[in-house]
């Protein structure tokens, strides 16, 4: 069975080099960002653009929601579930 936050959490650590993160590290509702696991805004950038490619979507970085797509896994997966996106 596919399972996208597992998908989601092993991209998140493959395009930002977090070699010392498992996906097991990183929870569903934690923050990815300040208090969570840590990352910054150039993190985002980084991420972002992994996630447009792999996954056809488009994201703006002005768009308050795209901030709110991008609070935890889970707000990603139901992102790109809404999306109707599938890994490229």
């Amino acid at each position: 069975m596919h399972d996208l936050g597992q998908e989601l959490k092993e991209l998140i650590i493959d395009c930002l080099d977090l070699d010392d993160v498992t996906p097991a590290d990183i929870q569903d509702e934690e923050p990815l960002f300040v208090d969570g696991l840590g990352l910054d805004s150039i993190d985002a950038l980084e991420l972002g653009m992994h996630i447009q490619k792999k996954y056809n979507v488009k994201l703006d970085a002005n768009d308050k929601a795209t901030k709110e797509h991008f609070a935890s896994v889970n707000a990603l997966r139901r992102f790109l579930e809404s999306e109707g996106a599938a890994a490229s």
